[in-house]
């Protein structure tokens, strides 16, 4: 992984430091792979192992992920090993099957505290229903999502505005960027500066060259595996998190997991909840368990005919619902 960055800050609590434990070092998880971790501590980046006592605890969540703080043990130059996981103070998560039926907590980012939303104007079209689905994926994490409407001088500022109108009446922040102009480059900037942020948005979005932008080099390294970790042993895709050179440091994590949306199965009665427009009426509905498709005297559905709920948003939540 390399040497520690200067002007690189441990966004979460507690990681850095000594740990409480005679001999522990407090740091921040990197990069997780295949079982094998690098933390960054105060004095290096070392390549950790789990203990296998904590491995026997494993049982519906992951141990150690990508921002977790944990306390480590020097067992020779450059490794160690994960002697405890500190309490999360915040997670990207979403649930994936585990054996029989049973499903698991699936952690994608500890602590973080921003889901940066890359989505294009055009170049490829505007998806409002993915947009929905990651929406709905921070909502339930109880995580502060923030829209990107990128390539903004493909359509122009007046059209990217009328595209992305729903979310701000709804209270999203929505950052409105192009790295041919430079528009909302500095925005952006503030956004991420002294912040643990994760980013995700499919393929062609435009990602990479947006954060070149932002700091030379980083677009690049998102999502890289660098030769040094990748030794033919880890063949798995790789979740990471890159320092920034910003005021304040912090960092950008990307994970290959958050775009699998495809794969994520979500608790039908808790869908309304994470469609802020809903949980005003959630409660009135006639019947209880409403589903707020069918059901006559739903609080939704009367919503949704007095013009207080959008349509589109009305219509991602029923093939959500419905599992389309």
């Amino acid at each position: 992984m390399g040497s520690r960055r200067q002007g690189a800050v441990v966004v979460p609590q507690h990681a850095s430091g000594e740990g409480s434990a005679r001999g522990r070092l407090r740091g921040t998880v990197l990069r997780a792979q295949s079982g094998f971790f690098w933390i960054e501590t105060e004095q290096e980046i070392l390549e950790c192992t789990l203990r296998g006592r904590l491995k026997k605890d494993r049982q519906s969540s992951d141990i150690a992920v990508i921002g977790d703080v944990v306390e480590v043990l020097p067992t020779s130059p450059g490794h160690g090993a994960i002697e405890a996981v500190l309490p999360r103070r915040t997670k990207l998560a979403r649930r994936a099957p585990f054996t029989r039926g049973v499903w698991k907590e699936d952690v994608l980012v500890a602590n973080v505290e921003q889901v940066l939303l890359v989505f294009a104007c055009a170049s490829p079209d505007f998806s409002p229903r993915m947009l929905d689905r990651y929406l709905v994926l921070t909502e339930s994490s109880e995580l502060d999502p923030v829209i990107v409407a990128n390539k903004v001088d493909l359509v122009g500022e007046a059209r990217a505005r009328e595209l992305f109108a729903i979310y701000e009446r709804l209270n999203y922040p929505v950052l409105y960027t192009s790295a041919t102009t430079g528009l909302g480059i500095e925005a952006l900037r503030q956004r991420l500066a002294g912040r643990m942020s994760v980013v995700t948005g499919r393929s062609g979005v435009g990602k990479s060259s947006l954060f070149n932008m932002v700091q030379p080099g980083l677009g690049l390294a998102v999502g890289e595996i660098s030769a040094a970790v990748n030794k033919g042993r880890h063949t798995t895709r790789v979740a990471e998190l890159i320092a920034l050179n910003l005021p304040g440091g912090g960092y950008l994590a990307d994970t290959p997991g958050i775009r699998e949306l495809g794969l994520w199965r979500f608790p039908k009665e808790e869908l309304g909840q994470c469609f802020r427009e809903f949980r005003p009426f959630l409660g009135q509905c006639y019947f209880a368990g409403c589903s707020h498709i069918h059901e006559p005297d739903c609080a939704v559905r009367m919503a949704l005919a007095r013009g207080d709920i959008a349509p589109e948003r009305y219509d991602s939540y029923v093939r959500l619902y419905e599992g389309e």
